[in-house]
This record gives structure tokens, C-alpha cells and sequence, in this order.
């Protein structure tokens, strides 16, 4: 598992999750990654936002196939509002994570506080984080599980480089929500 960079900001750790529209990947990261946070104990230690590299969603709440799909999951999901990632990032967070190699070209590419929201992914490390809108049901609930598993292994990461305790608190998830 990769190490999350030293922290170079002020305050708790920042982590930006980034898409391409901010209403289905991102924010499902956002809310299940501050889930697992707060079970960790790092709630107030990590900071998380989330942004789309387009424009095209700002100020809309989440596509509401993401949003039933967490919701159902245990997750609250209704304060999502789209914002647009913003070139200063990656001197703004400790780590800015993407979800797939066109939102990592659109941020200048990889850079030593940016890179792949699935590089921390135990079962496919590096790999894209698939866009389900233009799909069906099922493509949300296979990014929700991705995501799922990819924040618990960043949890621990950020546990080790925070040089917190988790415990077991993000072992023992069986994939649920905050239920």
C-alpha cells in the first residue's frame, strides 16, 4: 500500500477527490471516505472535499443515482453541493486523488501530492474509478464497493502517516455504511 504524502498545510490533513462533473464518483468518495474518517477517530484530523474538473454541475447536488445508491448503503448523501477543481489544489491539499487518467490529465498529471484515488485500492492498485452515468444501477453500487475498499486502505494509510490508532474499526467493515 502506498504512503500518503507528509502533510504541507496548516490545520488537518487535506485530501481532494476529484472527477470529471463532481455528482457521481467524487462525491461518493467524499461521503463514504468522511464516514470511515469519523469511525477511525480522524474526523477532526482529516479534511475532505471534492470537485469536478468540468463546470458543467456547479452548486447541483449529487446525480440522484449516486445518492440512493449511499443512502440505501447507510450514508448521508444530501449535503453534496458540485464545485469545480481549481488549479491551486495540489499547493492547497496534502493530496489531491482522481479517478481516472483523463481527470489525471486535466490536472496536470501525476505530481508528487497528486495521483489516482485507487492507487490505495487493495485489489487493483492504480486502476480508474469507472464514470456510471451513462449507465444503469449496477455501476453505482460497483463504484460505491471500489470506494468503499479504497477508503478504508487510505484510512489506514492516513493512520500510519497521522500516527493515530485504528484498530480494527476499518478491518472489520463488511462494506455497510454509517448504518
Amino acid at each position: 500500500m502506498p504512503a500518503v504524502p507528509a502533510q504541507h498545510t496548516a490545520g488537518p490533513y487535506r485530501i481532494a477527490l476529484v472527477c470529471l462533473g463532481n455528482i457521481c464518483r467524487s462525491p461518493t468518495a467524499h461521503v463514504v471516505l468522511e464516514s470511515r474518517l469519523a469511525d477511525a477517530g480522524l474526523a477532526g484530523r482529516v479534511e475532505v472535499a471534492s470537485a469536478g474538473t468540468g463546470g458543467w454541475h456547479l452548486g447541483n447536488p449529487m446525480d440522484p443515482r449516486a445518492a440512493a445508491t449511499l443512502t440505501a448503503a447507510g450514508y448521508d448523501a444530501s449535503r453534496h453541493r458540485a464545485q469545480q477543481y481549481d488549479a491551486s489544489w495540489p499547493e492547497a491539499y496534502d493530496l489531491v486523488l482522481v479517478m481516472d487518467e483523463a481527470n489525471l490529465a486535466d490536472v496536470g498529471g501525476r505530481q508528487p501530492r497528486v495521483g489516482m484515488f485507487r492507487d490505495f485500492d487493495p485489489v487493483d492498485p492504480g486502476g480508474a474509478v469507472p464514470d456510471p452515468y451513462y449507465g444503469g444501477d449496477d455501476g453505482f453500487e460497483e463504484v460505491l464497493a471500489m470506494v468503499e475498499r479504497t477508503s478504508d486502505a487510505l484510512v489506514v494509510a492516513l493512520t500510519a502517516s497521522l500516527g493515530a490508532d485504528v484498530g480494527d474499526r476499518t478491518s472489520d467493515r463488511t462494506g455497510g455504511g454509517r448504518a
